[in-house]
């Protein structure tokens, strides 16, 4: 590639001359081919940026090596064995249920390795030449150099390297008695116990899967609650309920150590001896080698470069941040909405456009379901109105013998227009979309409770709570809608 235009190097303040045609030069250079590169480098060729995409493996997105698609792919093994245990309230009787843990690791790695093989034959389907294997670090604000010596200059760049797994280096010492989602998935086989470190979705979703899975599990968790539940009751609830699978401690700050046979883990209180450990305390940006100070941004405490989170460009400078760098929204759905604005608006850098961010929402794949979105709080701190239904008692939940926690509504007190939702709940994924959606599209409880709701379903669960929330405005429950419970609530007469 050759430049558009004459290119300078600045010496200080002066110009130290030309240089004749860099190794390479386009429009916007992505660094970094995840999630949120591969959406960027897509924008920004879709707005007729001429694109580089580099990325020193080009192994795929964490999503399908190491992250979703791989723990779901444990998590519905672990479904399949958990039914077949607990089929007897439905007076199914069946035998031994022995798990395979080689062969579920195999079909693990297995289906894994088919979602990485299609995100690496989206690589080969983009034009000749915008791909680069190499690491880039800047060398100056429009600059960079490649690990393989070559210089590259570029009218704007999108930094999207991702995070990694933090690991303080007293757990770096377990050596191979250490797992990391980076390396979980590679096991041969399960081990015969599990000490997870860190009560996150993640190391949440991973210790439920292999308690269900038949290992013996311990989750230590340096916090008072799991999953970071902003809601008390439903925190102590969600507790409960998995303390039924396996070991829980909280407000654990652990202390590990390598032994013959295994890691011993201490804690004020207590300790513990396990086969090996999960980590799972937080995935924090990937900055090592860009060398940032270079490109003249100015950083935050956390070294990620400070940036406007509705045009995601680092202050003035035509460099742009997208996806688990930034820290804030570490999800596949956020890294894939950021890559796009921050690759449209690095294809026209002097005319950047502020976008419209979704309401925030996560969720943990556990069960009960654990799914936060918009505004949150604990029920008893809300400014706003809440409404709460509980799936203790919910009809459709007790048939199911899913019948645990429960979902708060939050609401404007004025409108009653939805702005936040928490779920600990059967079926959360599902219900979160829905709410998700009647969220984003400023709908209030009273228009809700006036849609249809099939019975007996768990979105009819949602009643309950929009109803709390409608009676505490001064139009109240439509008055054209009934409002009684359906057969099969505790509540029903």
């Amino acid at each position: 590639m050759t430049p558009r235009h004459p290119v300078y190097v600045l010496d200080g303040n002066h110009f130290a001359g030309r240089i004749m045609g860099p190794d390479l030069h386009c429009d916007v250079a992505i660094i970094g081919a995840g999630t949120a590169g591969i959406s960027a480098e897509r924008s920004a060729r879709r707005q007729g940026a001429q694109t580089l995409l580099i990325d020193p493996h080009f192994a795929g997105t964490v999503c399908a090596r190491i992250g979703c698609m791989p723990s779901k792919l444990l998590i519905a093994a672990a479904q399949a064995a958990h039914g077949a245990r607990t089929a007897g309230p439905f007076g199914i009787r069946g035998g031994e249920v022995r798990v395979d843990g080689a062969a579920v690791m195999r079909r693990v790695r297995a289906l894994r390795d088919e979602f990485v093989a299609g995100v690496k034959d989206s690589f080969e389907a983009l034009p000749d030449g915008t791909t680069v294997k190499a690491a880039a670090h800047f060398t100056g604000p429009n600059y960079m150099t490649l690990d393989d010596g070559r210089r590259l200059s570029a009218r704007a760049f999108v930094l999207a390297t991702g995070s990694h797994p933090a690991v303080p280096d007293a757990f770096a010492a377990l050596g191979d008695r250490l797992e990391t989602n980076q390396t979980i998935f590679e096991r041969e086989t399960l081990p015969e116990s599990l000490a997870v470190v860190g009560g996150g979705p993640l190391g949440l979703e991973l210790a439920q899967a292999m308690a269900r899975l038949g290992v013996e599990v311990t989750v230590l968790e340096a916090s008072d609650r799991l999953a970071g539940i902003a809601d008390r009751q439903l925190a102590t609830n969600f507790y409960d309920r998995l303390s039924t699978e396996m070991t829980i401690h909280l407000k654990a700050e652990v202390t590990p150590r390598r032994v013959d046979d295994g890691v011993v883990l201490e804690w004020a209180g207590g300790s513990l001896k396990a086969e090996r450990v999960l980590l799972a305390i937080g995935r924090p940006p990937s900055l090592e080698g860009l060398h940032l100070a270079a490109a003249g941004l100015t950083l935050k405490e956390n070294g990620v470069p400070d940036y406007d989170p509705r045009t995601l460009r680092c202050g003035k400078s035509a460099i742009f941040i997208a996806g688990d760098m930034t820290g804030e929204r570490p999800l596949l759905h956020e890294a894939s909405a950021e890559g796009t604005i921050a690759g449209a608006n690095a294809a026209d850098p002097d005319h950047t456009a502020p976008s419209h961010r979704l309401v925030p929402f996560s969720m943990a794949f556990t069960h009960p379901g654990v799914v936060s979105i918009g505004e949150v709080a604990d029920r008893a701190d809300a400014r706003t109105v809440v409404g709460y239904a509980d799936f203790g008692t919910q009809g459709r939940a007790r048939v199911e013998n899913l019948n645990v926690g429960g979902a708060l509504l939050y609401a404007e007190p004025q409108t009653g227009r939805l702005i936040g939702a928490l779920l600990v709940a059967p079926m959360a994924e599902h219900l979160g979309h829905l709410l998700a959606w009647a969220i984003e599209a400023g709908e209030t409880a009273p228009t809700l409770l006036d849609r249809p709701f099939y019975h007996p379903t768990y979105e009819e669960g949602l009643k309950s709570a929009l109803r709390d929330i409608c009676q505490a405005l001064e139009n109240g429950v439509p008055k054209d809608r009934d409002d009684w419970d359906r057969p099969g609530d505790h509540s029903d007469g």
